[in-house]
C-alpha cells in the first residue's frame, strides 16, 4: 500500500460511513431499552445494563479499527464521536432536567479520546509493520 495521503473525498465519506455504523450500533445494543427499573426502596436504574454498554463498545471497537488500519483515521474518530454523540442526544432528549447535555458532553468527550488512542495504536502497529 502507499505511503502517500488518501484522496481527500474517500477521507471524508468515511465520516458520515463511520457515524451511520456508529449510530446503528447504538440503535441495536441501547436503543430498544428505555424502561428504569424501579427496586423495592424506591430507587431506579437503568435503563442500560452494563452488559448492553459494554457490548457496544466491544462492537465499535470492529469498525474503527476496520477505518484505522485502511489509514481512514478521520472516519475512525470523527465518525465514531459524531455518531456516538447524536445517538446520545437523540436517546436522552425527553430529559426534562436537562442534565442529558452533560451526559452527552462526556460521550462526546469520551469517545473522541478513546477512538483517538486505539486509532493511534493502529496507526503506530502500521508504521512498525
Amino acid at each position: 500500500m502507499s505511503q502517500g495521503t488518501l484522496k481527500p473525498v474517500a477521507q471524508l465519506l468515511s465520516i458520515p460511513v463511520q457515524a451511520g455504523v456508529t449510530a446503528a450500533l447504538w440503535a441495536a445494543w441501547l436503543g430498544w431499552d428505555q424502561h428504569r427499573d424501579v427496586h423495592p426502596d424506591g430507587t431506579t436504574t437503568g435503563p442500560y445494563e452494563a452488559w448492553q454498554v459494554i457490548g457496544l463498545v466491544l462492537t465499535l471497537l470492529a469498525p474503527v479499527c476496520w477505518a484505522a488500519a485502511r489509514r481512514y483515521f478521520t472516519g475512525a474518530v470523527l465518525g465514531t464521536t459524531v455518531g456516538l454523540t447524536v445517538a446520545a442526544f437523540y436517546d436522552w432528549s425527553d430529559d426534562s432536567s436537562g442534565l442529558f447535555v452533560i451526559g452527552v458532553g462526556l460521550v462526546a468527550l469520551g469517545s473522541l479520546v478513546a477512538t483517538s488512542v486505539v486509532t493511534a495504536l493502529i496507526a503506530a502497529a502500521m508504521r512498525e509493520a
